[in-house]
Formats: structure tokens, C-alpha cells, sequence
């Protein structure tokens, strides 16, 4: 009897990791997966490198291990989610469990096909349409022709870039892109779906569509798993997660749990100096945030601003700009858990182009901050003309401290602090409704 028991475990296991590791090279070059152009190229430049080195122009290789003996299995139709740090090793796992790079020890067991949306630029040739990726995707996946036909509809109807489906994919914005990479990943029925937080390019709306999606997908048997910073989103969909910490696993189990322990220790990062060059970033980098600080309404710095208060927002960048192309910048506020609590965004609140350099400060006036106490982060995203220039990956965290928004007392019940917005409003007393609802009623009911 428990020998059947042991063998029914084992078939619902579609992923089993055990003792998985990738080392990686720093300031040298990984040679695993190069082309012949690579291994050419590097051949020839092999003794400009060795001299380099020799007169110190070089930093000498160094090895870190981004996954050190992670292990863990995953159930047939589980919702599995992937939380951590920045630097933690969620993507590099992910990269392993899609078969794009290989461990460098530990073992993978996969069963089932497996689509992936890792990162925008991932799984579609650029020069290709949309409609041509979609059909090279289901290839990809060992569909057939006539299966992925059957599917077609109801990709670019979700996806919602019809109108783009004949042109090259390389012409599409990242929202675009994400769109239709993950109606490709999720309707052509994989048994296993892999999602990064990539979903964050996409607006709330797209988002809502794509959590109610991989519900779906795990309702029917299929399996997820999903790593992102939302973790309000996590919580949601997810039954149970793993914490990565330094490469390491170093808690799997329910997702309130592990939630809870995330949060405990650091969700994301203080910037006490207002420097932000050491932060993860994505985008052309032509021009980039560098530093980000808060002054209260008489240009005094602040580092924890104030309930109902003014606050200013200065941003400063490093780069250069070509004439002509105008900023668009925002700031996205979330709470701990990360839930989008409000954006302020120039294109919506302010008239003229706004082109931006190397030094040059831009500053966004808050009148009356609308946060109770507690912790929050932002997120800061610069596009110009459609392409994205900078996106911090990394969240910058602060504190609110509390003040009187209301003038009275509280501002919030109990229970309430660091996980909401205020709004102004008022109560008033209309006497004499209530006398005249009771009466109508009584009248009603002699009737």
C-alpha cells in the first residue's frame, strides 16, 4: 500500500530540483553556449586580453555561484511562486527550469512541455511578425500546424495587437510585445508556464487578465510557476512560494508564510544618500536617473516625509538628450506589499516637452501627501518617444511619518497605517432623512 502511495507522489511530481548550482565568471567569459563567430572572435583577441591583464587593465576572474544547492519539487497543477531579493537567483533558476542555460551541478527533472516568458526580448525573432512568432512558438513547443490554427483567435484577441499582427515584432513598444509573448506562452497549452516579473511592462488592466489567465491555465492541471515583486499578486495566486535568498532556497511553504518572512526581512532598497547608480536597472540608458531626493515645501531635504504635508520629489540624471525628444517620467507609488497605490506622471499633469540631460533636476511637487504612516516604495520609469530609457528594477523604499491629514485626531482606523491612500472628504448630518425613510416605510407596510 505504500509503495502505490509512493509511486501515485512520484507521478504528480512534473519538476523535481535537487541540489541545483550555476557558477558564474566574473571578468572572464562563460564558453559553454558560443557560437563559432564567439569562440573565432575570441581566439583572436586572446592575447590583447593576457596583456591587458598583465599590466593590471584587467580585473582578474572571479567565480560566484548565483544558485547554490537549491532543491525543491513541484506538484502537477500547483501555483508555485518564486519571491526574493534582487540578485536572489529567481531568474537564473527560471533560465534553468526553460532549458535556456544549463547548471553548472544539481539535477532537473522536467516532465511536460514548458513555455516560458522570462523577459521582454525573449522567445521571439525580431524580424518576424507577430504572426509568424506566434506560429514559431507553437513549433517551438511541438505543436502542430493545425493545433496552433485552433488557438490563433483567441491569442490575438487576448493579446489585443490585431492591428499589428503583419509587422515586424522589433516594431513593437515593450507593452506590445509582453501582450502578445504571454497570449503565445498561455494559450498554447503548455504543461508547465513560466512567468517572470515581466508582466510589470504591462498597464493594470492587462495585468488583472493575465493573473485570471494563469488561474486558468492551473485549473485545468497545468502547473505555474511565477516569480514577481507583487506580492499582493503572489498571494493571490499562488498556494505556496519559496524564498531565495543569496542563490539559496532558504524557505519553502505556504505563500502567507513566506510572504510574511520576505517582508520581514527587506522587500526592497533605502536610498539614504539619494544616490541611484548602484541600483538594477533596465533600458537604452542613454539617459538616466541618478539621483532621487525628497524636500519639504521650504526646500529643506527630508528622509521621511509627512502625512498631508508638501513634498517635493527632485530627480537628477545622468546622460544626454537629442533635441526633439521629449521625457516621459513616473513615479509609481506602492504599497508593502506591492499594490500600486497612485502614479504621478508629467504627461498627465504638465503641458510642455520636457527634455532632460546630463545634470539637469526635474522636481515633482506633491501638496498634500496623501499616505498614512507606514513604509512604501517607488518605482521610477523614464521612456522617450516610446522607447524606455531607464526602469529601475529595484524599488526604492521609505517611510512616511505620520501627521494630521484631517486635522483631527486619526487618520486612519487601526490597522489601516501604510496600506492606503487618503482623499479628502466630509461628513455632514442632514437631519430629518432618517425621520422620513422610517415613516415612508411604515407607510408601506399599513398598505
Amino acid at each position: 500500500m505504500n509503495d502505490q502511495h509512493e509511486s501515485s507522489a512520484m507521478s504528480s511530481t512534473v519538476i523535481k530540483v535537487e541540489g541545483l548550482g550555476k557558477e558564474y565568471v566574473i571578468g572572464g567569459r562563460e564558453r559553454s553556449n558560443e557560437t563559432f563567430r564567439e569562440m573565432l572572435t575570441s581566439s583572436l583577441s586572446a592575447p590583447i586580453r593576457r596583456l591587458r591583464k598583465l599590466r593590471g587593465e584587467v580585473a582578474p576572474e572571479e567565480r560566484f555561484w548565483a544558485l547554490k544547492d537549491v532543491s525543491f519539487e513541484v506538484k502537477r497543477g500547483e501555483v508555485l511562486g518564486i519571491i526574493g531579493g534582487n540578485g536572489a537567483g529567481k531568474s537564473t533558476l527560471l533560465k534553468i527550469l526553460s532549458r535556456i542555460t544549463e547548471p553548472s551541478e544539481g539535477r532537473v527533472t522536467i516532465k511536460g512541455r514548458v513555455a516560458s516568458l522570462l523577459e521582454v526580448g525573449t522567445g521571439f525573432h525580431p524580424e518576424l511578425t507577430g504572426r509568424e512568432n506566434i506560429y514559431l512558438n507553437g513549433a517551438i513547443l511541438g505543436m502542430t500546424h493545425a493545433e496552433i490554427g485552433r488557438k490563433f483567435d483567441e491569442i490575438v484577441d487576448f493579446s489585443g495587437v490585431e492591428k499589428f499582427l503583419d509587422t515586424p515584432v522589433k516594431h513593437y513598444s515593450s507593452g506590445m510585445y509582453v501582450r502578445l509573448a504571454f497570449a503565445v506562452a498561455a494559450h498554447l497549452e503548455p504543461e508547465i508556464l513560466v512567468v517572470d516579473e515581466v508582466l510589470a511592462v504591462g498597464d493594470a488592466e492587462f495585468q488583472k487578465k493575465c493573473l485570471g489567465k494563469m488561474g486558468d491555465v492551473a485549473g485545468r492541471g497545468r502547473t505555474v510557476l511565477f516569480v514577481s515583486h507583487n506580492m499582493a499578486a503572489v498571494q493571490t495566486l499562488c498556494q505556496k512560494s519559496i524564498l531565495m535568498q543569496n542563490g539559496r532556497s532558504s524557505a519553502i511553504g505556504s505563500t502567507g508564510d513566506i510572504v510574511a518572512l520576505y517582508l520581514a526581512t527587506n522587500a526592497g532598497e533605502f536610498v539614504t544618500d539619494g544616490e541611484l547608480r548602484g541600483l538594477r536597472r533596465r533600458g537604452e540608458g542613454n539617459v538616466r536617473f541618478r539621483r532621487m531626493e525628497f524636500f519639504d515645501r521650504n526646500g529643506l531635504p527630508v528622509a521621511s516625509p509627512r502625512t498631508g504635508e508638501e513634498i517635493n520629489i527632485v530627480l537628477e540624471f545622468d546622460g544626454s538628450y537629442t533635441q526633439g525628444r521629449s521625457a516621459r517620467i513616473g513615479i509609481k507609488f506602492y504599497d508593502a506589499l506591492d499594490t500600486l497605490l497612485f502614479v504621478c506622471a508629467n504627461e498627465a499633469s504638465y503641458n510642455e516637452a520636457l527634455l532632460i540631460g546630463a545634470g539637469d533636476k526635474i522636481a515633482c511637487r506633491i501638496p498634500r501627501l496623501p499616505l498614512s504612516a507606514g513604509r512604501y516604495n517607488i518605482a521610477l520609469l523614464l521612456e522617450r518617444n516610446g522607447v524606455i530609457e531607464d526602469w529601475l528594477q529595484d524599488h526604492i523604499l521609505f517611510d512616511v511619518t505620520d501627521s494630521s491629514f484631517f486635522g483631527t485626531a486619526r487618520n486612519l482606523p487601526l490597522g489601516w497605517e501604510g496600506k492606503t491612500v487618503l482623499v479628502d472628504n466630509e461628513w455632514r448630518l442632514i437631519p430629518g432623512v432618517v425621520d422620513s425613510l422610517m415613516l415612508s416605510v411604515k407607510q408601506n407596510e399599513r398598505a
